[in-house]
């Protein structure tokens, strides 16, 4: 794959992703010493922890400008003015000023839970499994659990991508309750299109967590944090129990992750471009609490 590309839905528009440390990843990707270096070296909860650590030093804030000025991040959503945050972390995990992400309040609405990059999958078949770039990966892999997937036969997925310089805090969809988070350990191979060309199935490899999500108007929804490369945090700030539509669910700290969101059948019903630009394999650019379905 020569380069990353999405739509962004508020525009139409498509656009080539830039990607953070392009050429290391391409040669960690294509090549056979690349390749070796990082599943020797790199892919493992040590150097991602160290290399979060350093993100977290008073030394990394440094780079917080440079990072909004390549990225055009809107700075003027940021909680904080960006001199204000202690290091990179600090800023990549930032909150944003209030009513900045708000969520449409019509219960039959489904609104997208992070930003992101987005593809739909209107209903799961061969035996309920995943399909993720060419490959399927079983939801029961997914989720680590035979029970807990067969509930989602013939279901629906919603699977949102986070970018490096996208909002990293994720939220609840709708109002409901919510269930302890389960973690499952994994591995941290990269996560955006280049790297699961690589490794298609490195959804079911990668450390994530799993939270049963009794949704008031969507039913059961299994919500799943994919970890990426150098993603060696991904925090909950809930409480189990009731949850409001929009509330904040936790945060990925420094790198590029996943959502993957598992509906039971008949639950959701995905707006008609998202699921044709799905079909065509085209992400496309959505921002927390926007529309992406409804109720059927």
């Amino acid at each position: 794959m020569d380069q990353v590309s999405y739509k962004d839905r508020s525009t139409g528009q498509m656009i080539t992703e830039p990607l953070l440390h392009d050429a290391s990843q391409r040669w960690i990707l294509g090549s056979t010493i690349g390749r070796f270096l990082f599943d020797g070296i790199l892919n493992n909860h040590l150097f991602c922890r160290l290399y979060g650590k350093m993100q977290d030093t008073r030394g990394s804030q440094k780079k917080i400008l440079e990072f909004v000025d390549k990225y055009e991040i809107d700075a003027l959503e940021a909680e904080l003015v960006l001199d204000q945050y202690e290091s990179f972390n600090a800023f990549f995990t930032r909150k944003l000023v209030a009513g900045s992400r708000p969520f449409d309040s019509n219960p039959d609405t489904f609104c997208c839970p992070a930003d992101g990059k987005v593809l739909v999958y209107p209903k799961l078949t061969d035996g309920t499994r995943l399909p993720v770039k060419g490959r399927s990966i079983s939801i029961s892999s997914l989720l680590a659990s035979e029970d807990q997937a067969g509930r989602y036969d013939e279901g629906s997925a919603l699977v949102v991508r986070l970018a490096p310089y996208d909002y990293h805090r994720f939220h609840f969809p709708d109002s409901g309750t919510v269930r302890p988070t389960r973690d499952i350990k994994g591995r941290y191979h990269i996560v955006n299109p280049l790297g699961l060309d690589t490794v298609p199935d490195a959804f079911i490899r990668n450390k994530r967590s799993v939270t049963v999500f009794d949704s008031e108007h969507f039913g059961q929804v299994s919500y799943v944090e994919v970890g990426g490369f150098v993603v060696g945090t991904i925090l909950q700030t809930y409480t189990p129990g009731a949850v409001e539509r929009g509330q904040e669910k936790g945060y990925f700290k420094f790198g590029g992750s996943t959502l993957v969101l598992i509906f039971e059948p008949g639950r959701i019903v995905f707006d008609d471009d998202l699921v044709g630009d799905s079909k065509g394999g085209t992400e496309v650019q959505v921002k927390t609490g926007r529309r992406i379905g409804r109720r059927p």
